[in-house]
């Protein structure tokens, strides 16, 4: 990877690291806790992974087409 990459990345990770220890509250937030007790907090959690897979999938895809153009631009 190249170093400015990487720098990106740790940086990136460190500012979730941070964001996530400064917000955490004491108290309960409502709708979690509604979504908790309803057992509807399944639902979300499905919802998001299956847009995350779908997301991951079509970037996979769409790099193993591009790649594919290079080669075909680089054989030309």
């Amino acid at each position: 990877m190249n170093n400015s990459i990487k720098i990106t990345l740790l940086s990136f990770l460190m500012m979730i690291v941070i964001a996530s220890a400064s917000a955490q509250q004491n108290e309960p937030v409502e709708m979690a806790t509604g979504l908790y007790q309803s057992g509807k907090i399944y639902v979300v959690v499905i919802v998001i992974s299956v847009i995350f897979i779908g997301i991951t999938g079509y970037l996979i895809s769409l790099d193993r087409k591009i790649s594919k153009l290079e080669k075909e631009a680089k054989n030309k």
